[in-house]
């Protein structure tokens, strides 16, 4: 990939007040300001997920945090104490607490962490969205979710929002991290260990490259929107 590709994005505020029409029309109006400026006629839009495409107000990711702690404590048997400041520091650093337990050397599996953590949240909370559902076939852009979560989390938020039709496709957990089977021939027992052991996801610069890829998609014709600024931040980059 050439030098002097980057992404545009658009920051999100979780807590934003604005109605959804407002927050979409911004997005439009940014793209078109991009685009004007640039003389790029972009192409693709990449998502982000929870507490993007539904207020954070509705509690999902306290939830999910709640679930973490659980998590750590009873199936990791990390001192009470040290849980909730250790999965706030993990989280920080690494992108995902998962992924910071994961680069310390905790041993689980990947499938039974997100049944614990993602397969019990309320998703109850989570409502049909029409007025966000046509604002995103109103936009010609091909539109492709982008999430640290996994397949089946992602495929649960989506249909609780009637939104399973308004995209081209899902990146997620799996995407970035397939079994350690697939793909990892060749490998000697050391290689393997470290796959298992290095979890990709966003905001590594590594996880941005890879979605791209994935996506096939031309980062100076793409549009990313994000809740987050440090994944803004780190989605300027260019690329060697």
């Amino acid at each position: 990939m050439a030098h002097n590709q980057c992404i545009q994005n658009v920051y999100l505020q979780p807590c934003i007040s604005l109605k959804e029409e407002e927050v979409f029309l911004f997005l439009q109006l940014k793209m078109e300001a991009v685009g004007g400026s640039s003389g790029a006629m972009y192409e693709c839009l990449l998502f982000d997920m929870d507490d993007t495409l539904y207020p954070l107000s509705l509690g999902i990711n306290l939830a999910c945090r709640r679930n973490i702690e659980e998590f750590m404590l009873h199936h990791l048997h990390i001192e009470e104490s040290q849980v909730p400041r250790m999965c706030l520091e993990l989280y920080r650093e690494y992108g995902t607490t998962m992924a910071g337990l994961k680069a310390l050397g905790y041993e689980f599996d990947n499938d039974e962490f997100h049944a614990f953590v993602h397969g019990r949240l309320p998703y109850e909370l989570l409502k049909p969205d029409p007025i966000l559902r046509n604002l995103l076939h109103s936009m010609p852009q091909r539109k492709i979710i982008f999430t640290n979560g996994d397949e089946a989390h992602a495929a649960q938020v989506l249909r609780r929002l009637g939104l399973e039709d308004c995209f081209h496709g899902v990146i997620c957990f799996e995407t970035l991290n397939p079994p350690v089977g697939l793909g990892s021939d060749g490998m000697d027992e050391g290689q393997t260990e470290n796959v298992q052991t290095q979890i990709l996801c966003k905001p590594s610069v590594q996880a941005m490259e890879a979605a791209i890829a994935v996506a096939n998609v031309d980062p100076e014709k793409t549009v990313i929107t994000e809740n987050l600024p440090i994944v803004v931040i780190c989605l300027q980059w260019w690329t060697g």
